[in-house]
This record gives structure tokens, C-alpha cells and sequence, in this order.
């Protein structure tokens, strides 16, 4: 092209065109235009440039973009607990409306990006996640961020619809049978991850990032336990791990490996369960359905089949349940362990869990029958 329009500029590998001028009064105006098309990205200039001059001749409020939202947002929640998360779903939205100014995001305009994230295959309730971020930060942009004359930088939040594609996974608690074929596949430092995730209840990141730190001994009890801060658990609340034999048998052969994480692998912390690993001995063991939080869910049908209460199990799960305490006494501690020592591989005189599959629905249902048949590989 022989002729360029000062202030544009053609960069990245896709040839996206970027605005890149100094402007009286203003500053220097640096955003891309979102666009390869060079026609359209001088529109784009030139509407951003009488934009500009509106806001500095007549006061006219400043015209944001979703980028320069989301921005505002990941730097003011730098402490809340997902938010990283909420970084990756921006970092791909952005590509979708990151240029596109405030008051022209809405359901319409996130279309793309739904249909872009379905081609992916991905998850209904991952879109909705991504969705729920920008909800929040045009919550946030018409209710409380305003400029310095008090002006909010949205008139009014539009309407954002989740979407309900019906392709949510059924939770998959496993069947003690089930349970030895998959694990007997599974690489020497994953079985014990996951033994001692479907003794404990505890959610993969919570396994991956276990301190010995954390560990606390009861010389009343001759047992141990192990608190995750509040700050590292999904619903803000200290986590209380209780262990039953078969999981402590699983810590006591970790001891010595690693002077801070309790599972590492060749002497490095372990980041997820969910490896090319997991995912092989899913598929040689038939067990295709079957997700590393299913044994959270095991965990959780097994103690309920066990006849454990409901307090009791949320308490073991690690749910929020604000009508019981964070201190616990010794007594109650030790009632711990006897609910999740019903569930130890060990213990053969407890109900375990029977699984009944329909063969269309893949519905599960879940009844206290028989007894356990122990597990080759727990011990």
C-alpha cells in the first residue's frame, strides 16, 4: 500500500491494524482497531478521533472499551482466589470484543465468541464461567467505576443470558471394582494421589498443593490431620482433612520424598491429576466417563451409604456449612474418623456402594448393599 493514514500501523502475524498517535491534549492513543482490513480500521480511527476531541473541547465522557474494563477489573481483585481463572477467560474474550467500547457489549455481540467456544467443544458451564466475568465487569462499569465528574462508565449493565446446551457431565462415583481396574493403570505417584483423593474427599488442587506445613498431629488421638489455609479453598473456609488408615497409610509412604509438598513426582510438586497419564488408564480400563473430581464424588456416595449424616459429610467434603464451627475438639475430630474410617478400603463390614447404570441414560443411582471387596493396590 503506497499511502498510509498517519497513526496506523500493521503488526502481529493476523495483520491486525493498531492505532498508535499522539493527540493535543490527550496523550498518546495506543489500541488496535480489532480489524486486517484497512478500510475499516480507518473508520475506526477516525471515529476514535472524534470521540477524543468531544471529550476534550466538550467534556464528553471518555469512551472505554471492554479491554480497558477488564483491566480495571484483574488489577483491582488481584486477591480473590480465582483469579486467574477469570485472566484466561478474558485473555479469550478479549480477542472477541476487547476493542469494542462498553456501551457495544452485549448479548448480541458475544456471539461470536459462544459459537467459537461450542466449535471448540467446550462445556456450557465453562462458557457461562466466561460469561459470569462479563457480566460482572459491566455490573461493575454501570454501578461503580465512574469517571472524575461522577459519571459512571456505563449508563446501564445489558442483559447477559447464560447459554444451556443440556451437556453437563453426571457425576460418575465409582464402584469398588471400578476403582481397582483404573487404578492399577495409573502411574506409581498418580494411584497414591488418587487414593488418597477418594479417601479424603479433597478436591485435585487441594492433593497437588498438600504441605507438610499443613499436617497437625492429636497424641489423644494418635492420629493426624491436615488444615488448608482459607485462602487456598474454594469457599474461603479452612479446610479440615481427616484422614482414614487407608489415606494415612498413603501419606506415611510420602514421608521423607519432598521436605514440602507431600506428593511430588522424581522430587518435583505434581501440578494436576488430569494427565495423559490419567487419561490412558481411563481408556485401558474402560472406564471413559470416569473424571479425576469422581472421586470426590465416590468419596461422598460411600459415606452416605455408610449411613454418615449430611453435616458430617460437609463438613468431610469440605463444603460451606456456616451452622458448624471451624475449631473442633478432640471428641469431634475423633467422630470424624470413625465416618471416614467407614469407607476405608480396610473395613469390610460397612455397606459399599452399588452402582446401577442404565444402559440409554447412563443414570446413576446409588443403595447400601453387600460388602467391600478389598483393593489390591491400597495397601
Amino acid at each position: 500500500m503506497s499511502k498510509r493514514t498517519p497513526g496506523l500501523q500493521k503488526r502481529g502475524k493476523n495483520g491486525i491494524w493498531y492505532i498508535d498517535k499522539r493527540i493535543k491534549g490527550y496523550g498518546r492513543l495506543y489500541e488496535s482497531t480489532g480489524t486486517s482490513e484497512f478500510e475499516e480500521a480507518e473508520r475506526y480511527l477516525i471515529h476514535r478521533l472524534q470521540e477524543l476531541r468531544e471529550q476534550i473541547q466538550f467534556g464528553a465522557r471518555a469512551q472505554r472499551t471492554f479491554r480497558q474494563a477488564a483491566t480495571k477489573y484483574l488489577e483491582e481483585n488481584l486477591h480473590k482466589r480465582s483469579i486467574d481463572r477469570d485472566a484466561q477467560s478474558l485473555k479469550i474474550i478479549d480477542k472477541f470484543i476487547g476493542v469494542k467500547p462498553l456501551n457495544l457489549v452485549h448479548q448480541e455481540t458475544l456471539k461470536e465468541f459462544i459459537s467459537f467456544r461450542q466449535k471448540q467443544g467446550v462445556k456450557s458451564g465453562t462458557v457461562n464461567r466466561d460469561l459470569a466475568v462479563v457480566r460482572r465487569i459491566l455490573n461493575l462499569a454501570a454501578r461503580l467505576w465512574c469517571d472524575d465528574k461522577g459519571r459512571p462508565w456505563l449508563d446501564t449493565p445489558p442483559l447477559i443470558q447464560f447459554v444451556k446446551w443440556n451437556d453437563a457431565r453426571k457425576a460418575y462415583p465409582m464402584g469398588w471394582d471400578e476403582q481397582e481396574r483404573l487404578f492399577s493403570e495409573l502411574p506409581d505417584h498418580l494411584r497414591e494421589m488418587a487414593l488418597f483423593k477418594v479417601n479424603t474427599g479433597a478436591r485435585e488442587q487441594e492433593v497437588c498443593s498438600l504441605l507438610w506445613e499443613w499436617e497437625f498431629d492429636l497424641p489423644e488421638l494418635g492420629k493426624c490431620v491436615f488444615v488448608i489455609p482459607e485462602d487456598l479453598v474454594k469457599n474461603g473456609e479452612d479446610r479440615l482433612i481427616v484422614l482414614n488408615s487407608c489415606a494415612r497409610s498413603v501419606i506415611d509412604r510420602q514421608r521423607g520424598k519432598n521436605s514440602e509438598y507431600v506428593f511430588t513426582f522424581n522430587g518435583h510438586p505434581v501440578d494436576r491429576i488430569n494427565t495423559k497419564a490419567w487419561r490412558r488408564a481411563r481408556e485401558v480400563s474402560n472406564l471413559p466417563l470416569v473424571r479425576v473430581h469422581d472421586l470426590k464424588h465416590t468419596f461422598g456416595r460411600r459415606l452416605r451409604a455408610a449411613g454418615v449424616g449430611l453435616e458430617t459429610r460437609k463438613v468431610l467434603l469440605g463444603h460451606k456449612n456456616n451452622q458448624i464451627t471451624t475449631h473442633y475438639s478432640a471428641v469431634e475430630i475423633s467422630e470424624l474418623v470413625d465416618a471416614v474410617e467407614k469407607v476405608s478400603v480396610k473395613n469390610t463390614s460397612t455397606p459399599t456402594l452399588t452402582l446401577l447404570r442404565s444402559q440409554n441414560s447412563r443414570k446413576i443411582h446409588a443403595i447400601g448393599r453387600g460388602t467391600r471387596r478389598k483393593l489390591s493396590t491400597a495397601l
